[in-house]
């Protein structure tokens, strides 16, 4: 069924492609099919839009596959790593040719060989359309206009079945030009434009082409249409939660872990009521202040290096995965693999400077900015 009546237009199309996107994936929903990691660069290179034909001391001359325009953010991908640059001025030169001067000429760029790929990660008139008018649902009407000299009748049926009827007392008179007045009257009734209806279908009933002022068929028609909204508004139907099953489901598990992220009164109260007795304190209470999981993830970078023990033939029971260490800096961070459901988990410590620092939703109104500040780890070398 459908969960709203009307007709959407729409004036924009989507693609994920020219938003943050690396890539599609299901998630695994159907299994392990290939690797999802990004090792060309963690940046965002956009999509491809043609290849560098040349690289002068201030401008460069590329050959597009999609229409460039000023503004536009472009890159190219040296060594795996993202040299880009803001177009400031966009120049056609020919068949698919343009002229490019950045904003600043990055140096690496010089380095570009001929037919080098070219990537568009800013699209200017693809964010201009972003801005506007997506799209637009309107609700047809059929509007049907009676009476008589003495009084006209405006009839407005809205396509989910709600009707109403609106009058108008007055003297009208007879057109001297029945086809133009006529006109006039549905054309009048047809504006609908700052509504959130459109006209389906139009029946002018009278027994003659009365002359009507428009300033009078305007509030005829805006007085109808805000009858048709109250109307419509009445007639809805608020749809009303399922109640709770007698007696409650039994919750699967009976003890939680801070990875089930029970953190406020309202959390624990519900679990309780389905059957959990024991729940572990969330990680933001700064209970755990050991090596635990700090993420989990589907990602594997033992698969996206071919090591792992699923791909080698063998017993199941020899699913066993070293683990792994992710050094940034000073900082390390185990990775231990988890192979039977298929998982990642990154284990680290929560920082000292993090445990003086206010939980989440206590009061913090009575700490001064130089109190907070002092919680900030110090720099080397301070």
């Amino acid at each position: 069924a459908r969960a709203a009546v009307g007709r959407t237009e729409h004036f924009f199309v989507p693609s994920t492609e020219k938003t943050f996107h690396r890539g599609s994936t299901d998630y695994f929903v159907n299994a392990r099919k290939g690797d999802i990691g990004a090792f060309d660069s963690p940046k965002f290179i956009g999509l491809p839009v043609g290849e560098v034909l040349n690289v002068a001391k201030d401008y460069l001359d590329v050959e597009a596959t999609e229409p460039l325009a000023n503004g536009d953010g472009l890159n190219v991908l040296i060594k795996r790593e993202v040299v880009g640059f803001r177009a400031n001025t966009v120049e056609k030169t020919g068949y698919n040719r343009y002229r490019v001067w950045p904003n600043d000429m990055p140096a690496d760029l010089h380095k570009v060989r001929p037919h080098h790929p070219l990537n568009r990660n800013l699209d200017h008139n693809w964010q201009q359309a972003l801005t506007k008018t997506s799209s637009e649902r309107r609700v047809a009407v059929d509007i049907m206009l009676g009476g008589w000299q003495e009084q006209l009748i405006l009839t407005l049926t809205s396509e989910d079945g709600v009707c109403i009827t609106h009058t108008l007392d007055g003297v009208f008179e007879e057109a001297n030009n029945s086809e133009k007045a006529l006109n006039n009257l549905t054309a009048g009734l047809a504006k609908l434009g700052q509504t959130p209806y459109y006209a389906r279908d139009m029946q002018v009933t009278l027994p003659a082409a009365l002359f009507v002022p428009n300033s009078l068929l305007n509030q005829f028609r805006r007085e109808a249409i805000d009858m048709l909204d109250a109307a419509r508004l009445a007639h809805y139907q608020r749809g009303r939660r399922k109640p709770v099953a007698q007696p409650a489901p039994v919750y699967p598990q009976t003890h939680l872990s801070f990875l089930a992220n029970v953190y406020n009164h309202k959390a624990r109260e519900f679990y309780h009521r389905y059957g959990v007795q024991l729940i572990d304190a969330a990680y933001e209470a700064h209970q755990e202040k050991g090596e635990v999981p700090v993420m989990i993830t589907k990602h594997c970078l033992r698969f996206a290096f071919n090591l792992c023990p699923k791909q080698a033939k063998g017993n199941i029971k020899s699913w066993k995965a070293t683990p792994m260490q992710l050094v940034h800096g000073d900082e390390v961070l185990t990775l231990k693999f988890d192979c039977r459901p298929c998982e990642m988990h990154v284990i680290g410590k929560i920082k000292n400077h993090l445990l003086k620092m206010p939980q989440p939703g206590s009061v913090v109104a009575s700490v001064s900015p130089e109190a907070l500040m002092k919680t900030l780890p110090k720099r080397r070398g301070v």
